[in-house]
C-alpha cells in the first residue's frame, strides 16, 4: 500500500460523532464508504454498499468479532464483512473494498484508492 502522507484524505467527521461500536456513512471520491468505530480509538472504513442487495446499508450494521476478526453484519441478509480488508466471510466473491482512515486532531478522514 501507499504511503499514508501521498494519499488524498477525506474529511469525514469528529471522533465523538462516532459512538463506539458503531458506523457513519459518508461520501469519499465518489463512493458510498461506511467508517467504524471500535473501541475507543480504533477505526475502520469499508465500502458502504451491500454488493448482495445494492444498498447502501453496510454502516448501519452490527459491530462484532469473529474468532480474531472484527466484522460488521450486513442489516440486509447478515453477511459479515472483515472491517480490515473487506473480505465477505460467507461469499468471498462478495467482498467490498477496504480504505485508508486516520483520527488525527479529534477529527475522522478517509482516502480511498
Amino acid at each position: 500500500m501507499t504511503s499514508t502522507d501521498a494519499l488524498a484524505w477525506t474529511d469525514i467527521c469528529a471522533v465523538d460523532d462516532i459512538l463506539p461500536s458503531t458506523g457513519v456513512c459518508a461520501l469519499v471520491a465518489n463512493r458510498h464508504v461506511a467508517v467504524f468505530r471500535v473501541g475507543a480509538d480504533q477505526f475502520f472504513a469499508i465500502d458502504n454498499v451491500d454488493p448482495k442487495s445494492g444498498a447502501s446499508v453496510l454502516a448501519r450494521g452490527l459491530v462484532g468479532s469473529i474468532c480474531d476478526r472484527v466484522v460488521v453484519a450486513s442489516p440486509l441478509y447478515k453477511n459479515h464483512f472483515d472491517l480490515r480488508t473487506g473480505e465477505c466471510l460467507e461469499t468471498p466473491a462478495q467482498s467490498v473494498s477496504a480504505h485508508s482512515v486516520r483520527a488525527v486532531g479529534g477529527r475522522v478522514s478517509v482516502a480511498v484508492a
